[in-house]
């Protein structure tokens, strides 16, 4: 038996493959956790990231299913004011083991059950991974908040005062 490489990231909760029958997991990020997940996903902060699931195996396929909470705050896209959010999700996917199924120049179609696939090498799942790239689906990159008719106001977003392009706006080719 090799030994698996454990998982790297900022949430790992690797499981064995072969031990996940029937198995209810609540995973709980750690403050530094949750502190490099702010990074990563370049918001403000994390402040609570939880999921409660049950991941159920079928040969060498594991379901996974459940809820994921978390408490983030991040900044308005227009005035930058910070916005605390609270995230609940539904998640609903499967770890299938790695295939090769196309050559590089190969285009290929997805069926619907497809969609929500995670393939994996060897005997270990990465299940805090599949929890957090589920919360940065779950981020608006657009979010804006009470601040930002006001701040759409101010002369830097008039497109005829002071902005870069009013700048080229003279020009003539």
């Amino acid at each position: 038996m090799t030994p698996q490489t454990p998982p790297e990231g900022e949430f790992p909760r690797p499981f064995d493959v072969r031990q996940c029958e029937g198995k209810h997991v609540q995973l709980v990020a750690t403050k530094s956790e949750r502190a490099a997940l702010a990074r990563r996903f370049d918001i403000v902060r994390v402040d609570r990231l939880e999921a409660d699931l049950v991941l159920t195996r079928q040969n060498r396929d594991v379901a996974v299913s459940g809820t994921m909470r978390a408490d983030i705050v991040q900044a308005c896209a227009v005035s930058a004011e910070d916005l605390p959010v609270t995230v609940e999700e539904a998640i609903a996917l499967r770890f299938v083991p790695a295939v090769q199924r196309s050559t590089p120049d190969e285009e290929i179609e997805l069926a619907a059950e497809e969609l929500d696939e995670i393939e994996y090498e060897g005997t270990q799942i990465d299940v805090g991974e599949a929890v957090a790239q589920s919360l940065a689906l779950a981020i608006d990159p657009f979010l804006t908040g009470p601040q930002a008719d006001e701040a759409r106001q101010r002369p830097e977003f008039n497109e005829t005062e002071g902005n870069a392009f009013s700048a080229l706006k003279g020009l003539k080719f």
